[in-house]
């Protein structure tokens, strides 16, 4: 099977999804630095005495924001439109004469004209549009050198496709669905044979799974002839084993038909097959709630850890803390803690689970698996990114393999980080899982609250939980 051609880390220095940002932050300096400078230099020259520059700089800054939010409106920041050699002097200069315009009427309707001089804005306003195009020139080539030289990649993205629609994808294809002159690329089989096609196909998309995995990509393109539904279903199936964003992209039929031109408006034009779990803030939002609350937990509740943990050695011999292998987000395997309660410790591809009045239980551990207390432990999990407070119960790997045999849903599971509770504990589907319906059911409540995460729904299953603890349903 042909690898896939991934850029080195040697030639890809800068990431196209930064572009934007350079772009706007360096007209954003351009402007102030006019500012500041028409408003010295006329003091200077008309003998003044030097004033104070805030009134300057607040007059910069605004003059920024006006000027940058008019342009981001219609891509000039983006790598596509940024890339093209020609400068957008109409552009620029009709955006600009509405930002001084804007200002005028501001200064005016305000009453803060008074702290600006008329030469000074004057100034401002001839020197400001000279400076924006000439970065504007400087950056197209710089540009045009980075493009040639590969210096500007997305490590982020993966496209996935018929060997005929890749191959038919040119620069100015990859600048407007990718943000990049190139990304990694995984071929699907042009065998004629059907079987050996989707053979070919499966070893593909099981290379692009541990791709996707170990390099934490974000976004898969997708491009295949729009007719071809059986290879589409193939794809969309493997889809469900990555937490990863993927975009129908137009095929070569497609895109000759609309004659599209490019803008950053016109993104529209790829079709969502899956979006992404949780979006980056809401990733850090609830990261934070994890870190807070659970090294709030772990410091109050320390005595009863250290009881707990002297009653275990008391009781039994063996070791205070049993680790057991899960798996965790988009699959990768961790060691999750609990207090130890049984005479066992099962760790492979032989697992019982614990039943009512189970004898492997020990005296210690039937009073701390009622209460949940054994589950305190997995807070080291949480703090270590392992875990969220809230997610899908993570279950045993023996478990994990038999249930996505089973349920082409429960790899859904492994989109978001596994919790200490969940949606589905709260509604009382916790402990063992004695049947396949049982299991149906607690996926079918997790995939739920992946799909309707919040914050509030979180702090919502927090308080249930306390209360779920307290009744000891399916504790044993």
């Amino acid at each position: 099977m042909e690898q896939p051609a991934v850029p080195t880390r040697d030639s890809v220095v800068l990431s196209g999804n930064l572009i934007p940002y350079v772009l706007s932050t360096a007209d954003a300096l351009i402007i102030l630095f006019s500012c500041v400078g028409a408003g010295l230099g006329y003091e200077y020259l008309a003998g003044y005495r030097a004033s104070d520059l805030l009134p300057y700089c607040a007059l910069g800054l605004l003059a920024a924001f006006i000027h940058i939010s008019r342009m981001s409106g219609s891509g000039y920041y983006e790598l596509f439109d940024s890339a093209k050699p020609t400068v957008e002097i109409t552009e620029v200069v009709v955006v600009w004469s509405m930002t001084g315009l804007l200002l005028a009427f501001f200064a005016f309707l305000f009453k803060v004209s008074v702290f600006f001089s008329r030469g000074a804005f004057i100034g401002f306003y001839v020197v400001t549009p000279v400076g924006l195009l000439g970065v504007r020139k400087l950056t197209k080539y710089w540009l045009s050198n980075a493009l040639v030289h590969d210096v500007i990649g997305r490590r982020d993205v993966v496209i996935l496709g018929d060997r005929t629609e890749l191959d038919a994808l040119d620069q100015r294809d990859m600048l407007g669905f990718v943000g990049a002159p190139s990304a990694v690329q995984f071929a699907l089989s042009d065998e004629c044979d059907p079987n050996a096609r989707e053979a070919a196909d499966r070893r593909t998309l099981a290379s692009l799974s541990n791709f996707v995995r170990q390099n934490d990509c974000r976004e898969l393109l997708v491009i295949l002839p729009w007719h071809d539904s059986a290879r589409f279903d193939l794809v969309r199936d493997y889809l469900k084993t990555v937490p990863i964003a993927a975009r129908l992209l137009p095929d070569m039929r497609v895109r000759t038909l609309t004659s599209y031109v490019w803008s950053a408006r016109q993104r529209v034009l790829t079709v969502d097959i899956q979006r992404a779990p949780l979006t980056a803030m809401e990733r850090l939002v609830k990261r934070g709630m994890d870190i807070v609350l659970s090294s709030l937990a772990l410091l109050f509740l320390s005595p009863v850890l250290l009881l707990t943990a002297v009653a275990i050695k008391i009781d039994s011999p063996g070791p205070v803390i049993f680790k057991q292998s899960r798996k965790g987000f988009n699959g990768k395997e961790f060691v999750m803690f609990k207090f130890r309660t049984m005479t066992v410790q099962e760790n492979g591809p032989d697992i019982v689970q614990a039943v009512r009045n189970d004898p492997r239980v020990t005296r210690v551990g039937k009073p701390l698996r009622a209460a949940s207390i054994d589950e305190l432990p997995q807070f080291l999990n949480v703090l270590r990114g392992e875990m969220s407070l809230i997610g899908p119960r993570p279950h045993a790997l023996a478990h994990d393999s038999y249930f996505e045999k089973a349920l082409r849903e429960y790899a859904f599971r492994h989109h978001v980080k596994p919790g200490m509770t969940g949606w589905a504990q709260c509604n009382g589907a916790r402990g063992a899982t004695p049947s396949l319906e049982y299991v149906k059911e607690r996926v079918k409540l997790d995939l739920w609250y992946i799909n309707n995460w919040s914050l509030w729904l979180d702090i919502q299953i927090l308080i249930k939980t306390f209360f779920e603890v307290l009744r000891k349903r399916n504790a044993y």
